[in-house]
């Protein structure tokens, strides 16, 4: 058995070490976890006579073929609708649609790397208790940024969880991935990168079906998507993939990301300069950006070409899933003019050569055309200073372009970041759809 307990900080300050890490809203106590009930088999030995050539087409296939499989199941105990609703009001939630009881369960699955090779990831499944439905609507709850893998939903109680079992709790199945290396997945998390996020979020959708049907229900085919700040990309990724026929087995429904950056290159990278952006969580989310990014795109060869000293032998480091945000902020400087060398100040600020191509292989989640039932509405707020609201009207004037009716929801000019969300959340908790 396992129990831990996660400290968080207040929501009150909103210093950068408390804006940038959602999952670290207050201190909650986390459930108790038992062993796994199945376990991840070998690969198969290849078969004697094969060339190489059809060994890795042969791996390509099973690997596509493999993709959502279901590895494990831990239970994560039961939250009663009463503790449901405390924890809801504690963190300032809308707590009023909380019905049943929910059983949290970390589902842990197969999904790929960002280029291909097979992996493993996990994520959250909360099932709401004594509900009379066999067939449950399911809702995605994307999380939004989190340098430190122990905060993701499935391993800490933390304000993805209370979430998740909220809008169980209303007679939903909640699925919240954790992405890949945060939670217990392997390697660190590649940040930014909607495409990975969006395609692990598509496979813990496809275990949390196996695993809802082994725990006696059927998820619907229509799927709700929602999340925050990051998860607000991930999730109109999701969406789009789901859109495009990614798995026929789902449609999207309601999709409703709150303050997502689906516009670096026009709107949030601009924002960094022009002061709509706060200058700490500026230098936050670009070393997070860059270090990750620099993986997938070889942005440079040393951090020194990038960061000034002393931060350029550091960075790398402190983003390696082990280090909190609160931790992390404290050994960074509070502006970009301190963190990047002149080069990269003045790249970030008009990008180009590869850095324009990683920008812009993550602005495209807006670029889809939905079904004409697909209800759009991305919430926002004038008064965010970590995603610039105009990153919500370049998505939905995208969306316009492709036909859909999309609705923006600017929750003022007094809301932050994060009040943005608290704002939002009633108006989630009450649309999406919920068991009968």
């Amino acid at each position: 058995m396992e129990n831990t307990t996660q400290q968080h900080l207040p929501r009150s300050r909103r210093s950068l070490s408390r804006g940038v890490a959602t999952g670290a809203a207050l201190l909650l106590t986390a459930l108790t976890t038992a062993p796994a009930t199945a376990a991840a088999q070998p690969a198969p030995a290849r078969p004697a006579g094969t060339t190489p050539s059809a060994t890795a087409q042969g791996t390509t296939a099973r690997t596509a073929a493999r993709r959502g499989s279901l590895l494990s199941v831990t239970p994560l105990g039961r939250q009663h609708r009463s503790e449901i609703v405390d924890r809801a009001r504690q963190t300032g939630l809308d707590a009023r649609t909380a019905r049943h009881d929910v059983a949290g369960y970390r589902l842990t699955y197969r999904t790929i790397t960002p280029d291909g090779p097979p992996t493993t990831a996990s994520g959250l499944l909360a099932l709401p208790l004594g509900t009379g439905r066999h067939r449950l609507p399911a809702v995605v709850h994307a999380h939004g940024t989190l340098a430190y893998r122990g905060y993701a939903p499935s391993v800490a109680d933390g304000l993805d969880r209370t979430v998740s079992m909220l809008y169980a709790s209303a007679g939903r199945a909640a699925v919240a991935p954790d992405y890949l290396g945060l939670g217990t997945g392997p390697g660190r998390h590649p940040y930014m990168d909607a495409r990975s996020a969006g395609s692990a979020s598509l496979d813990m959708l496809r275990a949390a079906r196996t695993a809802t049907s082994r725990l006696g229900a059927t998820l619907d085919r229509t799927v709700s998507v929602t999340g925050f700040s990051q998860g607000g990309q991930v999730a109109m990724e999701l969406a789009r993939e789901l859109g495009r026929g990614a798995d026929p087995r789902f449609r999207p429904g309601v999709v409703a990301p709150v303050g997502g950056p689906f516009d670096l290159d026009g709107s949030e990278l601009p924002g960094m300069f022009d002061g709509r952006i706060s200058p700490r969580s500026a230098v936050f989310y670009v070393s997070f950006f860059l270090t990750a990014q620099n993986r997938l795109h070889p942005l440079y060869r040393s951090p020194r070409e990038v960061f000034r000293a002393p931060y350029a032998d550091r960075v790398e480091a402190l983003f390696d899933g082990e280090h909190r945000a609160e931790d992390i902020a404290g050994k960074l400087p509070g502006r970009l003019e301190d963190l990047l060398t002149d080069a990269w100040y003045q790249k970030l600020r008009h990008p180009s050569g590869a850095l324009l191509t990683a920008v812009r292989a993550n602005d495209r989640t807006c670029e889809w055309t939905p079904a004409r039932d697909v209800r759009i509405t991305l919430y926002t707020a004038g008064g965010d200073h970590d995603v610039a609201m105009a990153n919500s009207v370049a998505c939905a004037a995208e969306l316009r372009s492709h036909g859909a009716r999309p609705t923006v929801v600017d929750q003022g000019a007094d809301a932050d970041h994060f009040t943005s969300f608290l704002r939002s959340q009633p108006s989630l908790a009450r649309d999406l759809p919920r068991a009968r």
